[in-house]
Order: structure tokens, then C-alpha cells, then sequence
């Protein structure tokens, strides 16, 4: 299975639709994980006409009531525990016990995976066998001027996940970060 990951789009005020680059990598994907400030759903029906499109509700989507909004998301893709919310402590900057409490308040069980933004700041990290992705923002890179950004990509295959955060290019994408292939231990 093929996630692809997106968050902190700021849509249509940064842009009318989304960079073609974006389109492109995400047209053979399984499903779309959006982390929140869409600001309008337009995005949301953009992607969605690609993969089913599900969104974290960030702080920028006040109002938008939508069943493809909520603002945890908890859900097992391809045998793997996914989960998503908006605004995430700093795997960089937080213990482990300290991401531990913060997911058990908003998560029922510990997930394998968790994606986040809010920041715009793309970034990868394994913490106590929890994999954080924050693919940063496809139009606000790092909260700085619009340009072209970045998005990311989840393979699942059987025991193994694959994280890359991609960054956007006129021509299409170019890896930026990524994670080796990660055995996953099923809780």
C-alpha cells in the first residue's frame, strides 16, 4: 500500500489548486492522509478525486464540517496502526516519555505511525518504535514564502514501512529525506 502525505496546504489563499508535481506523485496512490490547515475543503475534493482523502483538522479549518475531517484519526492501513492529528510536540525536542503521554491522550493505542504538521518543517523520526512524519507544507515550505514545497510518501509492504518526504520541483519530485525500510513490530 502507497500513502501519500500532505498537511498545512493554506488553500486557496496560498494557491488556486495545488502544484501538478503534488497531482502527479499522488495519482497511484491508495490514500491520502492530509494533516490539517486545508482552510477550505476544495483541497480536499482536489485530492480526493485521486485516492480516498482523509484530514486531520488543523487550527486554520475552524468550521469545515466535513466526514473526511476529524481531528485524531486512528486507522489501520495494510495491517499497520496510522494515526494523524494536527499539532504534535517535537519528536526533536521531546522525551520519549513525553511523546508516549501526549499520544496516549489523544490515541486509544499507540500507533506505529503518526503524521503530523502544523509547523511546515518536514522532517522523520523513530522514537521507541513510533515512526513521526511531519511532510511539512507543499506551498508554505518552513511557514516562509509560497514555493514550491513538500509532500510525502508511506509504503506498507507486509512487516516493513518505507518513509520519504519529497521535495517539490517543476519537473516533478526530488527525495529529500528518507527512511530505510523499517521492520515493524505488530502491538
Amino acid at each position: 500500500m502507497r500513502i501519500g502525505l500532505i498537511a498545512d496546504t493554506h488553500m486557496p489563499g496560498s494557491l488556486a489548486s495545488l502544484w501538478p508535481s503534488a497531482i502527479d506523485l499522488f495519482a497511484d496512490v491508495d490514500v491520502i492522509l492530509h494533516a490539517g490547515d486545508l482552510h477550505t475543503l476544495e483541497v480536499v475534493d482536489e485530492l480526493s478525486r485521486l485516492a480516498p482523502t482523509y484530514v486531520s483538522a488543523g487550527n486554520g479549518d475552524v468550521g469545515i464540517i466535513d466526514d473526511r475531517l476529524r481531528d485524531t484519526w486512528l486507522m489501520e492501513l495494510s495491517g499497520i496502526q496510522v494515526g494523524m492529528i494536527h499539532k504534535l510536540p517535537s519528536p526533536e525536542r521531546k522525551s520519549p516519555a513525553q511523546l508516549g503521554r501526549y499520544l496516549d491522550r489523544h490515541f486509544d493505542q499507540t500507533p506505529h505511525v503518526v503524521v503530523y504538521g502544523h509547523t511546515h518543517r518536514e522532517g522523520l523520526h523513530l522514537v521507541e518504535d513510533v515512526l513521526y512524519i511531519n511532510p511539512g507544507s507543499p506551498t508554505l515550505p518552513r511557514n516562509q514564502s509560497l514555493r514550491l514545497g513538500t509532500i510525502g510518501l508511506l509504503d506498507v509492504a507486509e512487516d516493513h514501512l518505507h518513509a520519504t518526504i519529497l521535495q517539490l520541483t517543476d519537473h516533478g519530485t526530488v527525495a529529500h529525506e528518507e527512511i530505510a525500510p523499517l521492520r515493524v513490530n505488530r502491538r
